[in-house]
C-alpha cells in the first residue's frame, strides 16, 4: 500500500470510528434522558437493587482508570524504560476511562442538572463526598502528568508528578473499595478486604485494557511490539490475575467463616441462579483460568495476550455483576444482630434483569472513553516510542 493510499485509508477509518463512537454515546445519553423523564421504573432497578447494570459499567471504568495508570507509574516512579515509553498512552487511557465512568454515574443517579449542588455541598461523613475530590483531583494530576511527559522543558518534573499520581490513584481506588467496605448492612460487603481487592482488580483490569488498546494501535500502524516488552507485560497481567483470584477467594472464605453469612455465600456461589453461573463459568473459568493458560503457554503470541486480556475484561464484568447486583438481591439486614419485621419484602430475594436503557447507558460510557482515546491518539503523539521492527507484510510503503 502506498503512503497516499494508507493516509486515505487511515483518515476514513478514523472518521468512521468517531462516527460509531459518537452514535453509541448519543444513544447512551438518550437512554439516560428516557430514565430521567419516565423514571427508573423503565429499568430493572427497584427499592432493593438500586445499583444495576449502569453501575457495573461505571465501576469497571473507574477502577480500570486507576489501574491503567500503573503502566506509567512503573516507568516514571520505578524507572523501567519499557513502561516509561508507554506512560503517555497510560495517562490518556486513565482520563478516558474516568470520563466514561463518570458519564454513566452522573447520568444514572438522577437530576444531573444539580451536579453543581453536589459539587459545592458536602457531607464529609459520606465516602461519596470524598470521591468528588478524588475524581476531580485525578483528572487534574493526570493532566499535569501528561504535560510533564510531553513537554521536554518539564521533563525533570515528570517523576515527582508521577509519584503524586501514583499515590492519588491508590487513594482513589481505596475510596472506591471503601464505598462497599463501609456498608455493614449488606452481607456481601462490609469487610476491609475489599480495599486491597479493589486495588488488585484495578491493576489487572487496567493492564488488560492497556494491552488491548496498545495491540490495536500497533496493528493499525503496521508495527510489532518488542518481544521483551510483550513478555514483561504478559507476565505482569498473569501476576495480577492470580492476585485478584486469591483475594476474591479470601473474601468468600472470610465471609463464609461466620455462620450468619453461610446462607448468603451459598446463594451467591451455589444456588443463586444466574449469580453462581456468572461467577464460576465467566469469572473463574473464562476470565481467570483460561487467560492464565494463554499467558503462561510456551510460545505465547500477541494474539494470545490480547485474547487473554479480553477474557479478563469479560470476567471483570461478570465479577462486578455478581458482587454489585447479587449482593443487593440478597435480603437487606437493616439492623445487624437484631430481629426486625415489617409488612414489605421481609426475607425476599430480589429479581433483577437489566433493561435496554441501562445497557445503552453503560455502552454510552464506554463510547465516551473510546472517543476520548481515538481523538487523543489522533491529535497528539501517544503511540509508545520503541525501536520498532516493522512488519513488512502489513506496513505501508514509505513509512
Amino acid at each position: 500500500m502506498s503512503r497516499a493510499a494508507f493516509s486515505r485509508f487511515e483518515t476514513r477509518g478514523y472518521w468512521l470510528l468517531v462516527l460509531v463512537g459518537g452514535a453509541v454515546a448519543l444513544a447512551g445519553f438518550l437512554a439516560a434522558h428516557a430514565m430521567e423523564t419516565e423514571g427508573h421504573v423503565i429499568t430493572g432497578m427497584d427499592n432493593q437493587v438500586v445499583w444495576g447494570m449502569p453501575h457495573v459499567f461505571a465501576i469497571f471504568m473507574i477502577v480500570a482508570a486507576s489501574g491503567v495508570l500503573n503502566v506509567a507509574s512503573v516507568g516514571s516512579v520505578f524507572g523501567h524504560a519499557v513502561y516509561k515509553a508507554r506512560a503517555p498512552l497510560s495517562g490518556l487511557l486513565c482520563i478516558a476511562l474516568l470520563a466514561g465512568g463518570l458519564f454513566v454515574l452522573m447520568l444514572d443517579l438522577g437530576r444531573p442538572e444539580r451536579v453543581v449542588v453536589a459539587a459545592t455541598h458536602y457531607n464529609f461523613r459520606s465516602v461519596f463526598a470524598w470521591n468528588v475530590f478524588l475524581y476531580s483531583g485525578m483528572f487534574a494530576i493526570v493532566a499535569v502528568y501528561l504535560w510533564t511527559l510531553m513537554e521536554r522543558r518539564l521533563a525533570p518534573w515528570s517523576k515527582p508528578v508521577g509519584i503524586a499520581a501514583f499515590v492519588w490513584r491508590i487513594v482513589l481506588t481505596s475510596g472506591t473499595g471503601s464505598i462497599f467496605a463501609f456498608l455493614v448492612a449488606r452481607q456481601a460487603y462490609g469487610t476491609a478486604l475489599l480495599i486491597p481487592l479493589f486495588l488488585a482488580m484495578s491493576f489487572a483490569w487496567g493492564l488488560a485494557v492497556f494491552l488491548v488498546v496498545q495491540a490495536t494501535m500497533y496493528a493499525w500502524n503496521g508495527l510489532s511490539l518488542p518481544a521483551e516488552a510483550a513478555r514483561r507485560m504478559r507476565h505482569l497481567l498473569a501476576l495480577f490475575v492470580v492476585t485478584v483470584g486469591f483475594l476474591v477467594a479470601a473474601c468468600h472464605l472470610v465471609n463464609g467463616y461466620f455462620a450468619k453469612n453461610l446462607a448468603f455465600e451459598r446463594f451467591i456461589l451455589v444456588d443463586g441462579g444466574v449469580y453462581p453461573a456468572l461467577f464460576w463459568a465467566v469469572y473463574v473459568v473464562a476470565g481467570s483460568v483460561v487467560p492464565l493458560a494463554l499467558l503462561w503457554r510456551s510460545g505465547a503470541t500477541t494474539r494470545d495476550t490480547v485474547a487473554a486480556a479480553l477474557l479478563v475484561i469479560a470476567g471483570a464484568f461478570a465479577l462486578l455483576y455478581v458482587f454489585i447486583v447479587g449482593g443487593q438481591a440478597w435480603p437487606l439486614e437493616i439492623f445487624p444482630g437484631y430481629r426486625t419485621s415489617s409488612t414489605f419484602g421481609d426475607g425476599a430475594i430480589a429479581h433483577y434483569a437489566p433493561r435496554g436503557p441501562e445497557i445503552l447507558l453503560g455502552f454510552g460510557g464506554l463510547a465516551v472513553a473510546f472517543l476520548v482515546t481515538v481523538v487523543g491518539v489522533r491529535v497528539l503523539r501517544f503511540l509508545p516510542q520503541d525501536d520498532f521492527p516493522v512488519a513488512p507484510s502489513t506496513a505501508p510503503a514509505g513509512r
